[in-house]
């Protein structure tokens, strides 16, 4: 009889200990799965920043890290706050060409879109009311597929290569978009960078990291203002 009441005990002392360690373990298998979902929805909570331009956005020769986009990914970063910056840089773009590939780049929707191009068109000496009609439809298309963006314009200016009347029409160009488009205008991107020596790589044309530095404060101001 003893016997059996000690079998009987241990049995269920048994039976407790397990009970208690499926349970422990399903307890943190839960907490596991909580801590995964927390960050699967941290990830796809950070809103988009899309840089949309040519080789100034892309960083023609520097690091990817040291152009303006990726600054502000590092400023956005050292905040810690909950977006992410997608470089859509290509050099050599132009206008039509960047309307032509948009629409790959609108699959995630973007918090703030910053639309840089048409320098190119200006070095080229393309149309003007070309390239006034490709911005428009590139901030048109992103409009319509996402109403709520809040988009960004980067104003540009050109050498007058194509003659003082072209390059002026052009410098205009920026502000008549952005006021017929209603979007936020940065007067001109290449503020205290353009036509420094010391600033821009041989080429006359692009940044060097410290000139990107500039840049990333011209436009450090109006991204942040729409965080």
């Amino acid at each position: 009889m003893n016997l059996l009441r000690t079998y009987f005990s241990l049995a269920l002392l048994v039976g407790v200990f397990f009970t208690t360690s499926c349970s422990s373990n399903s307890s943190k298998e839960k907490q596991s799965e909580d801590y995964q979902e927390a960050v699967a929805n941290t990830i796809e909570e950070k809103k988009v920043i899309l840089f949309f331009g040519n080789s100034l956005s892309a960083g023609y020769g520097i690091e990817a890290e040291e152009s303006f986009p990726g600054l502000v990914a590092s400023r956005i970063d050292a905040l810690k706050l909950p977006y992410k910056v997608i470089n859509g840089g290509l050099s050599g773009e132009t206008t039509a060409s960047g309307l032509s590939r948009l629409d790959w780049f609108l699959e995630d929707e973007p918090y703030i879109f910053v639309l840089e191009l048409g320098g190119n068109d200006g070095l080229r000496g393309i149309n003007l009311s070309e390239t006034k009609r490709n911005l428009k439809s590139i901030i048109e298309m992103v409009r319509s597929r996402y109403p709520d963006t809040k988009i960004i314009l980067a104003g540009m200016q050109i050498p007058p290569n194509m003659g003082k009347e072209y390059s002026e029409e052009f410098r205009q160009m920026y502000p008549q978009v952005a006021e017929e488009e209603k979007v936020t205008l940065i007067p001109f991107l290449l503020e205290g960078v353009a036509g420094d020596p010391d600033l821009n790589l041989p080429d006359g044309i692009h940044p060097t990291a410290e000139g990107h530095q500039i840049v990333f404060q011209n436009i450090w101001p109006y991204i942040e203002e729409k965080l």
